[in-house]
Parts: structure tokens; C-alpha cells; sequence
């Protein structure tokens, strides 16, 4: 089986791809990866080093915008997991068009050629994101799409796109759409790499409002073996949610990266909200738990220390990160992708 990976570079998609090569998620035997990365501000071949002597590795820096690359590298890959987004909420109210161009018509792109060269599966990579804010109870697979942020509208176009290929030349498209992510490698401009990494520099956090905006955190390698498990045996057109169980205010999420770095509230700089801040996000995962057996097995508290540990011990992948990072889009956001 010849996988190719989009955005494979990046926080999730690396963390799909060692997963694939050592084997630490299901078993899928990859014969080859392809990776294909525009190595963006968050694209970051470090990411990849665990497994870079990997013979079955393949590297591909290259835009999925760009038609002609992506017709050539698409050829000859039996399934496409695609990642490759932006997916910053601050930076997308900066500014949409890139958003516009990557999340919509990079897709778009990426699906023409699968459609044209028969890939045998297209995995698209979503976001709760897409649903807007819900007052209580969680989202199921039905739920209408009500996109409130730029970042999230494109999503939600992408992923109808993703669905039209599927019921307009049946191609075999299936889609995920997870909570927010957090684990290692994350590039520091979301909450949790943001908040640890400042509070291990001595330096303050910023929380968002009245630190009320309700998310579900997922470890990013239980939001892989999810996708590992739609890659094998998810139905073709279908939708299947991604959850981790765990739903905190943001306020209580920065109680416990604050006590796991030994800070205190003095360290915690209010701000003002965001514009068109969602409060709530929950998703139901019965159908992808009843169907492919999907349960996270990272909890919080052991996924948090164990994030806070690597952060920690890995400050030559993460401090020249730090230098690139525009204040104005380094506040607390979703961090889905």
C-alpha cells in the first residue's frame, strides 16, 4: 500500500506519519509514505526526524495549489490522507485569502487528481470546527454545518467538496472531523504549546475573555488511530467524529498547564475576546466507537504531563520556533489542526 500524506510535516499529519512507519498505531503496513509539505511557518521537517532513515519515506516539498506537482505526485498512491491546511483561527480573521486558497481550492486539487488517477481512497481531515457552537448535548455525524470564523467556513467547504466527489463520481472519500488537538510537535501559536513554553520561559499566558469557551481535548496520537482506523475500515461518503472525552473551560485548562509548570494566576494576562469567539464545541463518537472500536486512551491528566515533559525536554525543536511567532495571532485559539 503506497499512502500519501498532505501536510505530513505538520503537527498532526507527522505524528500520522511515524505513526505509520513504527507501527505504534493500528496496522496498516505502509509498503510507502509520501509526505507533501509546503513547509509553511508550522511545516517542519524536524517533525519528521524520528523516522527520516525510514527506505519507505519519501519527502515531497511542494504546494497542493500547484496542479502539476500535485497531479505528479499523486500518481501511483492507492489512498490520500489529507492534512495539509491552515488552521489558525487568529491568523484567518487577519486574513482569509490564504485560507480561501489552501483549505478550498488546494482540496479541490488534491481531489481532481485522485479522481483522475483512481486513488483507491481519499481521507479527508476536518474539524469540530465546522459546526459553529453548541449550548449543550454533542454534535452527531448529522449535524448542519454552521461555520462562524473564516478558518472554519473554509473547512466547512472543503468538506463539502470532499463529500460531492463522492456522490458525484463515487469516489471512495471518507472524512474525520476531531476536537481540539494538543501532544508534541505542535507549533507554539496554540494554547497548550503556547501557554507551557511561555511559562517555562518565566513569562506570562493570555487567556481569552472570561475563560468560559468550552473544548474537548484529544492527544494527538488517539486523533491518529482514530484516522488510522476510517483509513481501513471507514465507510465510503461517510463522516466519523473524533473525540477525547475530556471537555474543560479554557480557564480550567490554564489551571492545569499552570500547576503542571508550577506557576501561578499571577502569571495569567487577561485579554480581550476573540471576534466571533465560539463558545462551546462537543462532539458525539458513538458512531466511529460503535463501528471501527475507536475509544481514546490518553486521558488528560497523563496526556498534559507527559505534553509538559516534552516541551520541556525538547527546547532546541521549539525555541527557534518562538521567533517567528506575530503577537497578534499568538492568543489561545482552537487547535484542532
Amino acid at each position: 500500500m503506497r499512502i500519501l500524506v498532505t501536510g505530513g510535516a505538520g503537527f498532526i499529519g507527522s505524528e500520522y506519519v511515524r505513526m505509520l512507519l513504527t507501527g505504534t498505531g493500528p496496522r496498516l503496513d505502509p509498503g510507502a509514505v509520501t509526505v507533501l509539505d509546503k513547509l509553511t511557518y508550522s511545516g517542519n521537517l524536524a517533525n519528521l526526524d524520528p523516522v527520516r532513515n525510514d527506505p519507505r519515506l519519501t519527502v515531497v516539498v511542494g504546494d497542493i495549489c500547484d496542479p502539476a506537482l500535485v497531479d505528479e505526485v499523486v500518481a501511483g498512491h492507492d489512498v490520500i490522507v489529507h492534512f495539509a491546511a491552515e488552521s489558525h483561527v487568529d491568523r484567518s480573521i487577519a486574513s482569509a485569502a490564504p485560507f480561501v486558497s489552501t483549505n478550498v481550492l488546494g482540496t479541490q486539487i488534491m481531489l481532481d487528481a485522485a479522481l483522475r488517477h483512481g486513488t483507491g481512497r481519499f481521507v479527508h481531515i476536518s474539524t469540530d470546527e465546522v459546526y459553529g457552537s453548541i449550548d449543550s448535548g454533542s454534535w452527531t455525524e448529522h449535524q448542519p454545518l454552521a461555520p462562524n470564523s473564516p478558518y472554519a467556513a473554509t473547512k466547512a467547504g472543503s468538506d463539502l467538496l470532499a463529500l460531492a466527489y463522492h456522490r458525484t463520481y463515487g469516489m471512495d472519500v471518507v472524512l474525520t472531523r476531531c476536537a481540539n488537538n494538543y501532544g508534541p510537535y505542535q507549533f507554539p501559536e496554540k494554547v497548550v504549546p503556547l501557554f507551557v513554553t511561555n511559562l517555562l520561559d518565566g513569562g506570562t499566558v493570555p487567556l481569552y475573555g472570561d475563560g468560559g469557551n468550552v473544548r474537548d481535548w484529544l492527544h494527538v496520537h488517539d486523533h491518529c488511530v482514530g484516522i488510522a482506523l476510517v483509513q481501513d475500515k471507514g465507510r465510503p461518503g461517510e463522516v466519523y467524529h473524533i473525540g477525547g472525552g475530556t471537555e474543560l473551560t479554557n480557564r480550567e485548562l490554564t489551571a492545569r498547564l499552570l500547576a503542571a509548570c508550577g506557576a501561578d494566576w499571577d502569571r495569567v494576562t487577561p485579554v480581550a475576546d476573540r471576534k466571533g469567539h465560539d463558545r462551546r464545541y462537543s462532539l458525539d463518537i458513538t458512531k466511529i466507537t460503535e463501528e471501527l472500536g475507536y475509544v481514546p486512551q490518553i486521558d488528560l491528566d497523563r496526556g498534559l504531563a507527559e505534553t509538559v515533559a516534552w516541551y520541556r525536554e525538547n527546547r532546541a525543536w521549539w525555541e527557534p520556533l518562538k521567533e517567528r511567532l506575530d503577537p497578534a495571532v499568538t492568543h489561545p485559539g482552537p487547535a484542532a489542526t
